[in-house]
């Protein structure tokens, strides 16, 4: 029998993909506060987002800015509609004359209820164009919440002078409801419906029918840096939503910080097939943003990532094939399902692809593990998996990942022009950001403005971050949780939340959706599970079974019992060793602030509203929900 060692694996072949930041500055004070900056320098960048409109349609004209599919009589949707750089700047020049002539500005803004579409985006490059601040408040508000609350608090503090969306009938309850008197409202479809109650509505199309005038571009010439471009709504994880102001000078610096530090935007226009919404950062300046300065086109994808509506998805990934692609994990999971039998979606969504890039939440391995299989089985190399961090507050780029060795959690290094201020905090480092792509503060919210920075001017995000490598800082950082998230168990411990639910998550894929972490002093940990639709698959119920009936099933319960054992077999201590779980039958609650409309949990609000579950759930006698070791 040979002794000789087996030669160790090739390391993994990747589609080329370029870094533009891989080094770093680092140095500490006595107090053992760190800062670190990118060793490249942030190049100039430009002054006004709308000079990027204007040049492309001088430049690329009829190259397609924005593209999405019909949709007829019958609600289904067919051939693509797409809208060129030339008839984008068109658009926005008779969108913006007519909000010049209606008298609008900060103090009277254009508020957007829509999904992500053509209108909408008119409507937002009209807005830019005329110097008009527009905010794009999420759907849900407006048609999954019960009592319009988070609609009346986005339209209290805006006081807008114009409010759109694109059909009456799915939003005109809520504009009756919540619109002020003195509010225009404008609507591309259904302007008459009943669902207005009586209320006055105008259509889109006349918007369109405006001539524009020399006034229009003496508006956008009169733009600069410091124009607010738009309100961006938190997700109001602890308290209600505050408006962030995003400007001018953050947006454009920011899209020269993602061309600094993913090259992949300079090699060719990027074409993007997206849901991402646009009254979120990710989707609607990340994203929207990357598509306008370099001239790229976008693609509106109308499903998202839920039993209902990722067959929509899969068919737009069979026919576009895009350059690069961004989703949350629970997207990339879907995909990675559908590719392991799906030959069409693979050959055409792989075909051209340079990067993923994945935000949100933790990306389980397993996901990881069959994206590359696919992508080894139909191309032969792996596509780079990326990731970063940010927020709304930042634009939201901020940090990237230095190498196609990314592993889950990993944050990398700061953009260019941005410095990161790295402070003990509570037995944790909580990262700080300052830089030109940082908000001036929240509108009308002077107090929480003030709260939000320090003494130093650095934006406090309340991330925890540490090293990737202790011993070399030039690989950045990795994420560490929520500082706010994390608590003490009665004995004193510290449990640090961000770790600990990523770790239940990986452990249960693909069947938790997410993980609420309990515990704060109490002697062990619990946690509050909330499980995904392909639980379903475990059990021989009917396809449309309760969920409650389906977490009570043998099989499923048997699966969870699994897990939580080797949650505890392989826990190093009482902080992160799992002692009980329970299952939710009952998804988090956009009302109730349980969720955002993305998806992201709010632990804090999960804990105030199912406080009667958690004391079920470490009963001295725990009933046949919990589950133990």
């Amino acid at each position: 029998m040979s002794s000789a060692l087996a030669a160790p694996a090739a390391p993994p072949k990747y589609r080329p993909l370029a870094f533009g930041v891989t080094r770093a500055t680092l140095h500490e004070t006595m107090d053992g506060t760190q800062y670190l900056m990118a060793e490249q320098p942030l190049q100039a960048f430009g002054d006004r987002m709308s000079d990027r409109l204007l040049h492309w349609a001088r430049a690329t004209p009829d190259t397609t800015f924005i593209a999405q599919r019909v949709r007829g009589a019958d609600g289904k949707s067919g051939d693509w509609r797409h809208v060129s750089y030339a008839q984008a700047l068109d658009a926005a020049r008779r969108i913006g004359q007519a909000l010049i002539d209606r008298g609008l500005s900060a103090e009277r803004p254009v508020v957007v209820l829509s999904d992500n579409g053509i209108d909408h985006a008119l409507m937002a490059l009209g807005c830019l164009f005329a110097g008009v601040p527009y905010s794009p408040a999420s759907p849900a508000y407006s048609t999954i919440s019960k009592d319009y609350g988070k609609l009346r608090h986005v339209i209290g503090t805006l006081t807008p002078g114009l409010i759109y969306a694109e059909d009456g009938d799915r939003f005109g309850a809520a504009i009756a409801a919540t619109a002020p008197a003195d509010a225009e409202v404008v609507l591309s479809r259904n302007a008459g419906h009943a669902h207005l109650k009586g209320r006055a509505a105008k259509p889109f199309a006349d918007l369109l029918a405006t001539e524009p005038t020399p006034a229009v571009d003496a508006a956008q010439a009169a733009t600069g840096p410091e124009t607010i471009v738009k309100f961006l709504f938190t997700s109001g994880s602890t308290k209600l939503p505050k408006a962030v102001i995003n400007t001018n000078r953050m947006w454009c610096a920011n899209q020269q910080q993602m061309r600094q530090s993913m090259p992949v935007l300079t090699e060719e226009p990027p074409v993007l097939i997206d849901w991402l919404p646009w009254n979120h950062t990710f989707g609607g300046n990340h994203n929207f943003g990357l598509v306008l300065s370099n001239g790229g086109t976008l693609y509106v994808d109308e499903g998202k990532p839920t039993p209902a509506l990722i067959g929509e998805t899969l068919r737009n990934l069979r026919e576009i094939a895009p350059t690069l692609y961004f989703n949350v994990p629970t997207g990339f999971e879907a995909i990675a399902n559908a590719m392991k039998t799906d030959d069409a979606l693979r050959k055409n969504f792989l075909s051209r692809v340079k990067m993923f890039f994945y935000a949100g939440a933790a990306l389980a391995q397993p996901v990881w593990d069959s994206l590359f299989e696919s992508e080894e089985r139909e191309i032969g190399q792996r596509i780079v998996m990326t990731s970063g961090l940010g927020m709304t507050e930042s634009s939201p780029y901020g940090l990237f990942v230095t190498s196609p060795n990314v592993k889950a959690g990993d944050l990398g290094l700061p953009t260019p022009g941005l410095e990161l201020k790295l402070v003990p905090v509570d037995g944790k480092v909580e990262i700080r950001y300052r830089g030109p792509n940082i908000t001036p503060g929240y509108w009308r919210g002077p107090e929480a403005t003030a709260e939000a920075f320090d003494e130093d001017g650095f934006f406090c995000t309340g991330d925890a971050v540490t090293w990737i490598d202790p011993g070399d800082y030039h690989q950045g950082l990795r994420f560490d949780g929520r500082i706010a998230e994390d608590f003490k168990l009665a004995t004193g411990t510290f449990v640090s939340v961000g770790p600990l639910r990523g770790r239940v998550i990986a452990g249960g894929a693909p069947y938790i959706q997410d993980v609420v972490v309990t515990g704060l002093n109490r002697k062990e940990v619990g946690a509050l599970v909330f499980p995904t639709q392909a639980v379903r698959s475990l059990c021989d119920l009917p396809a449309d079974a309760p969920m409650d009936q389906v977490l009570q099933h043998r099989a499923v319960r048997e699966k969870f019992q699994s897990l939580v054992t080797d949650l505890s077999l392989t826990a190093t201590g009482s902080a992160n060793r799992v002692a009980r779980l329970m299952l939710m039958a009952e998804p988090p609650s956009i009302d109730l602030g349980e969720v955002t409309d993305k998806g992201s949990i709010n632990q804090r609000a999960v804990l105030k509203h199912r406080d009667t579950l958690v004391e079920a759930l470490y009963d001295e006698a725990p009933g046949h929900t919990v589950i133990k070791p």
